[in-house]
């Protein structure tokens, strides 16, 4: 069943249910609040019943930083469960005051590599008497960083691969640096799903799903909207989407320094009629999708698990900093010559079925395992101390500069002035709050406007 509520609950609320699993959500964007979301939903719920016949509550908690997501941002996620209107922000001194003082059964961290890493070392400082089962993972495709994002994500109970093809690069890694490999489990994408593409007569819409970061330079992304637009004007009864990850200011899991709407602006001739920008849940953007194009979002699964018509772009290259080398033996990857001809991909099914896309219709079991996995260690009693393969010994030189992001110390604690002191008295509480949402208003002025002009402007 939906979760019940996602404030954590007061020491009242806990004593008046006791039996109640409890799970917070640690996110540090939009999309990975998604991703945790859900996550939390797929491990503790199965075929409307919650997990081992309890209700279940989840306190959504959002990682201060410089892609915290804005209200609308949340709104738009779409509905994974938990009112956004009531999740709240949290430093990480005040996510482990919080994991310390109230009593969690599971904590799905939903963060980039570093994120993860110090909140592991942060949470077992904390030596609690009887700690959550933590799990993590990725919230797409993992196209780079294979070993240095696995290996910050080391130490959790259950790291989450996406399919097969994941889950042996995973265990790969680990093993070949000594790790223990038994978290990594198999699962999917929480957010999969959706009715199959039908074709409907008087209706053919290709989307275009744009990504914040790929690919980084104007003249590439000023190229590919280039040729979006040419392809609407070459296809006049065909309906040609933007889709928009963010508004100009608002931050995603990447940086987006050149957003689309902007060159939009300048794009000579202007926008013909039949092309249109959008912002919206790409599941409803998917439901009137007859082609999608990207260069590797992973909007591409999603519509590869409907059975959409899927296109990789090959025009600026199938490189690795671009991600579309994922796609390499998928069948997808193509161009905007081929699909202006018509053309529409067929994918391989054989690499389909190492991507956990489940369009053969496995996704209802494809979390089972993973269900399993968190029910074994929940039901286990009191858990080992949480183990990172990074330590004070095995990466001095790294894994001291990862924590003090988070204001932790070596030792995961959090340093003097990290945890801010708990005020007393009504008025000193919203004096407090009005100046924490002022501080956070500059901070996010400063990384999301002023930081990007300064760095285009030493480009020049």
């Amino acid at each position: 069943m939906p979760p019940r509520t996602n404030e954590p609950a007061t020491s009242a609320e806990a004593t008046a249910n006791p039996a109640a699993l409890r799970v917070a959500v640690l996110a540090d964007s939009d999309t990975r609040w998604k991703w945790g979301a859900l996550t939390a939903r797929r491990l503790t719920a199965a075929d409307g019943a919650s997990a081992a016949g309890r209700p279940v509550e989840i306190s959504g908690l959002l990682l201060r930083g410089r892609a915290t997501p804005t209200a609308r941002q949340l709104a738009e996620v779409g509905d994974v469960g938990v009112d956004a209107g009531r999740v709240r922000e949290v430093t990480a001194a005040e996510f482990l005051r919080t994991v310390r003082e109230e009593t969690y059964d599971l904590v799905v961290l939903a963060l980039v590599g570093g994120g993860v890493q110090a909140m592991l070392h942060g949470l077992a400082a904390l030596d609690l008497p009887r700690r959550p089962v933590v799990v993590t993972g990725y919230v797409g495709v993992v196209y780079e960083k294979l070993a240095d994002g696995l290996l910050l994500r080391h130490g959790a109970d259950v790291v989450l691969a996406n399919s097969r093809h994941d889950a042996e690069r995973f265990r790969a890694v680990y093993e070949g640096v000594g790790a223990d490999a038994s978290a990594v489990t198999e699962a999917a994408l929480p957010f999969l799903g959706g009715e199959p593409h039908r074709a409907r007569e008087g209706r053919d819409t290709v989307v275009f799903a744009a990504q914040p970061s790929v690919p980084a330079s104007r003249a590439d992304r000023t190229y590919l909207l280039r040729r979006l637009v040419e392809h609407a004007r070459k296809h006049p009864d065909r309906e040609v989407v933007l889709k928009l990850r963010s508004k100009p200011g608002e931050h995603t899991t990447h940086i987006e320094e050149l957003p689309y709407q902007r060159l939009a602006e300048r794009l000579p001739g202007g926008l013909p009629a039949n092309f249109q920008l959008v912002y919206g849940h790409m599941g409803e953007v998917l439901d009137r999708t007859d082609l999608l194009v990207t260069v590797s979002s992973t909007a591409a699964l999603e519509s590869l698990h409907r059975s959409i018509p899927t296109a990789i772009l090959s025009d600026l290259g199938v490189r690795e900093t671009l991600g579309n080398h994922h796609f390499v033996g998928s069948g997808l990857i193509t161009s905007w010559d081929r699909l202006d001809d018509g053309l529409h991909p067929v994918p391989d099914p054989e690499w389909l079925a190492g991507q956990g896309v489940a369009a053969d219709g496995t996704y209802a079991t494809a979390y089972d395992g993973a269900r399993d996995r968190v029910g074994e260690l929940l039901a286990a009693g009191g858990l080992p101390p949480l183990a990172p393969y990074y330590t004070p010994a095995t990466a001095p030189g790294y894994l001291p500069g990862i924590l003090a992001r988070h204001h932790l110390g070596p030792d995961g604690r959090p340093l003097p002035g990290a945890a801010a002191p708990v005020a007393t008295g009504r008025l000193r509480g919203v004096v407090r709050e009005t100046v924490r949402n002022a501080a956070r208003g500059a901070y996010r002025q400063g990384v999301q406007r002023v930081a990007p002009v300064i760095r285009r402007m030493g480009e020049l």
